[in-house]
């Protein structure tokens, strides 16, 4: 519930005039100690620095004349995609959630173009791109509206400066229907925060667990 919360508190933020001013505080922007990027910084580090491959310097919202939930870059974000590799949750084995003892037998491992959610469930899946997060650098995942509005909230962590990967997606269905994703469309928005100084030690100096990650990876200790 937490992470629902998170996720709704996080849009509404976005979404309403009337909270740019918390959106402000929540960034630190007053102050100077972090800037929100544009279009312009995102296109030039993807290009230039491979901080987002492969890249689309624009909205794809129609493919092969099919409409898609929208990828590629915004004004200040970059909308990514969901590769074909999902592991759905199941409870066949009535096991015990434990992120430190992790049972792998507690997904169904599929590969599709859709991906059904069973009610209340959820299922992981990763990011088509690949990204590699400057030094200072923080990046904030906020879900789609148009798969939030459907009851299926998007969460992940912050990506921390210098951290490198597929990233891991989760999403939870919280109706009590079957829920759809579909893979190689857009499903999350990335906005990137940049320091006014760079961090003592970043998430590659401290060797982080998944550091270098590449596709679907479950928890780790």
């Amino acid at each position: 519930m937490f992470f629902i919360n998170y996720a709704i508190t996080m849009n509404s933020l976005f979404t309403y005039p009337k909270n740019r001013l918390k959106l402000r505080k929540l960034i630190f922007l007053e102050e100077g100690s972090m800037s929100l990027k544009s279009d312009r910084w995102i296109k030039k580090m993807a290009l230039e620095h491979e901080m987002i491959k492969p890249f689309s310097d624009r909205q794809i919202k129609v493919e092969n004349n099919e409409r898609l939930i929208s990828y590629g870059l915004s004004s200040y974000g970059y909308d990514v995609r969901s590769a074909d590799e999902f592991k759905i949750f199941t409870n066949i084995k009535a096991a015990v959630v434990d992120p430190k003892n992790f049972d792998r037998d507690s997904f169904v491992d599929i590969k599709s173009e859709i991906c059904i959610i069973p009610p209340n469930s959820f299922v992981l899946a990763r990011t088509v791109e690949y990204f590699k997060i400057p030094r200072s650098v923080l990046v904030i995942c906020l879900g789609k509206s148009t798969y939030a509005r459907c009851g299926i909230i998007v969460n992940v962590t912050p990506l921390e400066p210098e951290w490198e990967g597929h990233i891991t997606l989760e999403f939870s269905n919280t109706t009590s229907l079957p829920a759809k994703i579909y893979a190689n469309e857009g499903v999350a928005q990335l906005i990137f925060l940049e320091a006014s100084e760079e961090c003592e030690v970043s998430y590659k100096d401290r060797k982080g667990k998944y550091q270098g990650q590449t596709g679907v990876t479950l928890p780790k200790t």
